[in-house]
């Protein structure tokens, strides 16, 4: 992600969060704080493409923590979240991360599966976290990202995106 993105960031942020972060954030994320990495998905190639998805991390020591990742709503289910999730992942292990964590809506299945078919496992609840409705929030980590059992879960699942979006037309 650069500065440049800021402006199609912000749009599929407010499309996707009731409570979403300021733009002045995402600036001060990618100007200022050295432990963030961000990243941009989109459909297509070259100096056209649309910005599609968005995600973050942040790196400190050996954890990595997902701050935010959102795919702009027209192009949920086409699997630009999980080629992020992904690309964080990669992020994180060439980082030296050996742990990833994030927090999720309880209500948002769909991203708790995606990140179960990762390796992420519920470790506890945060009571009231959002503030627009008060939603609790689940705490998830993956371990172990470096070691060989990790490395193998993550190729086959790399394999079998591929083949999924192989098959898919977009």
């Amino acid at each position: 992600m650069s500065n440049a993105d800021v402006r199609a960031v912000m749009r599929i942020e407010s499309l996707s969060f009731s409570t979403s972060w300021p733009t002045s954030a995402f600036q001060s994320e990618l100007n200022d704080n050295k432990l963030a990495h961000y990243f941009v998905g989109r459909d297509g190639q070259g100096p056209d493409a649309e910005l599609v998805a968005y995600g973050g991390i942040w790196v400190i020591l050996d954890d990595a923590h997902i701050t935010t990742i959102a795919v702009h709503p027209d192009r949920r289910g086409l699997r630009y979240g999980e080629q992020l999730l992904v690309h964080m992942l990669h992020e994180s292990i060439s980082r030296s991360a050996s742990w990833i964590t994030l927090e999720a809506r309880e209500s948002n299945e769909v991203a708790h599966n995606l990140y179960r078919k990762y390796g992420f496992a519920t470790i506890s609840t945060r009571r009231a976290y959002y503030s627009d409705n008060g939603e609790n929030a689940v705490v998830m980590w993956a371990g172990n990202l470096r070691g060989e059992l990790y490395a193998r879960r993550l190729a086959t699942l790399e394999i079998e995106l591929d083949a999924a979006l192989s098959s898919e037309v977009r």
